[in-house]
């Protein structure tokens, strides 16, 4: 991993042993970057300033600040834009439940998978996040609201599951005991269906939550709307939804957008019913954003009504989610996207 802050604690060891100093002094280093979560060499104070002068010139901490952050006069949900070292933006939303807080962070910047009723898609893959850069998301909004995070979700720009080993190692890290210890459980991962990671998920992160955008109950549908069904069949995702199920015993969450005249049809219904009855699982409806550079309009609160219903005539668990940030543009890639209009680019 590139950047100090992606290293884990024996990574930290192996530098350390290179300085001729102890073990011990990676286990610091490690505590003031995930559990102080302090990126700045110079304020950590059991560290000698030779050490310090020497990891500054060899390992300098990337620089990711908040340049903008929008509050919702509704519901109290945070968005944010984070400006990267080399000026690209990605960004983060922090939502306030009852049961704490949670995050929504990206893993990308930008993203190749051309969803077509995603902003974020829009101008395509810029480049991967190191774990660093996911880590930070977690701690800028953290250290900003001067609150503790309980929950993670990787719903923001990217596909989590194109580059396993970067999310896997974001994943290690937020879940260290020397860290910020949110566990595995507490972390959600949504994939639009790279089933080969679903698979390599199961075995390597078996207490991380699923989570499967599939927004169509058939293979033609989904194709008109999601480019990664030409490559991935519904049947070898639900094929690979059942290995996880029994390698994990967790339950699955497929998350639908609802597309007026697309996908909310009562056969659409059906289909999705006779497709998931009897998995452990449960479906999150999710009206669809309106994104300017799409002409897909969110379904109206009758067929939503009635589709909720067929899919619980079929035994599936069913759920609409509540609509956050709605005043403050929340979903994926609308703000950087305007943000980057703005700025010029």
């Amino acid at each position: 991993m590139d950047d100090i802050i992606s290293k884990d604690l024996i990574e930290l060891q192996e530098i350390m042993k290179g300085y001729g100093e102890s073990k011990f002094r990676a286990k610091q280093l490690f505590e003031w970057f995930h559990k102080k979560m302090v990126w700045n060499y110079e304020d950590m104070t059991n560290i000698s300033r030779e050490l310090r002068e020497k990891l500054e010139r060899d390992y300098p901490i990337p620089s990711i600040k908040i340049v903008k952050k929008y509050t919702s006069k509704i519901d109290g949900t945070i968005k944010y834009l984070f400006e990267l070292k080399d000026s690209h933006i990605i960004e983060g939303v922090l939502m306030r439940y009852k049961h704490g807080n949670s995050v929504c962070i990206s893993s990308q910047v930008g993203c190749k998978m051309g969803c077509k009723f995603c902003a974020s898609t829009l101008g395509g893959l810029i480049r991967n996040l190191s774990p660093g850069e996911m880590l930070a998301q977690v701690y800028l909004m953290q250290q900003d609201i001067k609150e503790r995070v309980s929950n993670i979700v990787m719903m923001g720009s990217g596909e989590p599951l194109e580059r396993l080993e970067l999310t896997t190692r974001f994943i290690q890290l937020i879940n260290s005991e020397l860290g910020q210890n949110i566990g595995q459980r507490h972390i959600t991962l949504s994939t639009c269906g790279i089933v080969p990671a679903i698979y390599k998920l199961a075995d390597e992160m078996p207490q991380v939550t699923l989570a499967i955008s599939l927004h169509a109950p058939t293979d033609e549908k989904r194709k008109s709307i999601m480019p990664i069904a030409n490559k991935y069949s519904i049947a070898e995702i639900i094929q690979a939804c059942r290995y996880y199920i029994q390698k994990t015993n967790r339950r699955i969450t497929f998350e639908y957008a609802l597309i007026e005249g697309e996908n909310d049809t009562r056969e659409d219904a059906d289909y999705l019913g006779e497709l998931l009855k009897g998995l452990l699982c449960h479906v999150n409806l999710i009206p669809v954003n309106k994104v300017e550079e799409r002409h897909y309009t969110s379904s109206h609160s009758s067929s939503i009504e009635k589709f909720i219903n067929r899919l619980s005539a079929y035994g599936v668990q069913t759920t609409l989610r509540r609509k956050l940030g709605a005043d403050i543009d929340a979903a994926c890639g609308q703000l950087r996207n305007r943000y980057i209009k703005e700025r010029g680019e």
